[in-house]
């Protein structure tokens, strides 16, 4: 099954918060149960790919202002567990894993997106 650019990006816009807070909670499964010694690199990994998980959230939906508020909220928390409570790999994984999904289906209710995607008709 071949998906076209069109139809990625348009299954991505249908449920951006869920759809990216899932992968962003699977990324934090991965970097912690893979070969990844140095607990400030899981960190580093993380914390960036929740901060881009929430700005394309929020370019995708409005109130881009909801996104914005409850993404910045878990990164910064996600960072201070990383760097300001020397939490272990596995806990830092799993506090992002619970957020990731905990965010993803509160902002799914809050927001809605930002271009509606048109059904298309199978012929």
């Amino acid at each position: 099954m071949n998906l076209s650019e069109v139809e990625v990006v348009n299954w991505l816009r249908r449920e951006p918060a869920v759809i990216l807070f899932t992968l962003n909670a699977l990324l934090a499964v991965f970097v912690a149960w893979g070969d990844t010694p140095d607990v400030k690199t899981i960190g580093i990994v993380i914390t960036a790919a929740t901060g881009v998980a929430t700005i394309i959230t929020a370019l995708l939906t409005r109130p881009m202002g909801v996104a914005l508020f409850k993404g910045g909220a878990t990164t910064v928390l996600i960072a201070f567990g990383s760097f300001g409570l020397h939490l272990s790999a596995d806990r830092i994984s799993a506090i992002v894993a619970a957020l990731s999904i905990v965010l993803g289906l509160l902002l799914r209710q809050n927001i809605t997106p930002a271009v509606s995607v048109p059904h298309t008709i199978a012929k």
